[in-house]
């Protein structure tokens, strides 16, 4: 036995879903998102990837397709949002969190805020259109109806580095032509 706040605990006791557990870190989440952000690059989109969990379950997955879609609105955490509220009945996500692997824009912070996000975790930060800290601050905005904390910089390097590779490519096919 070992003691907790000067009670005893029983060491066999099951642990609670959200301890320490890495199945459930954030860094397992994100790793879920990168591998979405890998399937938009298979399509030659912007390698950002979008996950929603509630009650560490996945409730949508998704990744970016302004391309595909011919469509400004192709963010992956717009179609993560869409793709959730659809599976859950509902537009109101604020048990939900969101991981994704780019910090959010201007609109997708302004969805989020919208959808009653409870969370959104983030890995790489964007110096000219973040919106969860960079260059705005839209998801802690007094004025707005609701509010929501972020986290940025889960697995930084990864999230960071995929997208670095497939611009400096996208140059590299640019002087080619």
């Amino acid at each position: 036995m070992s003691k907790v706040k000067g009670k005893e605990k029983d060491k066999h006791q099951p642990k609670s879903p959200l301890s320490a557990d890495p199945q459930f870190s954030d860094e397992h989440w994100m790793r879920k998102a990168l591998q979405a952000a890998r399937k938009a690059e298979t399509i030659d989109e912007v390698p950002v990837g979008a996950i929603i969990i509630q009650n560490n379950e996945v409730i949508s997955i998704a990744y970016n397709q302004k391309e595909r879609l011919t469509s400004p609105l192709g963010h992956a955490e717009l179609i993560a949002i869409h793709r959730a509220s659809q599976k859950l009945g509902a537009w109101r996500l604020s048990e939900c969190k969101l991981y994704v692997t780019l910090e959010p824009c201007p609109m997708c912070t302004g969805a989020l805020v919208q959808s009653r996000i409870g969370k959104v975790i983030f890995g790489a930060f964007d110096p000219k259109a973040g919106a969860c800290g960079s260059i705005l601050n839209l998801h802690q905005n007094a004025q707005l109806n609701h509010r929501f904390a972020a986290i940025g910089g889960v697995l930084e390097n990864e999230c960071s580095e995929i997208l670095k590779n497939f611009f400096k490519k996208k140059r590299h096919e640019k002087k080619g032509q």
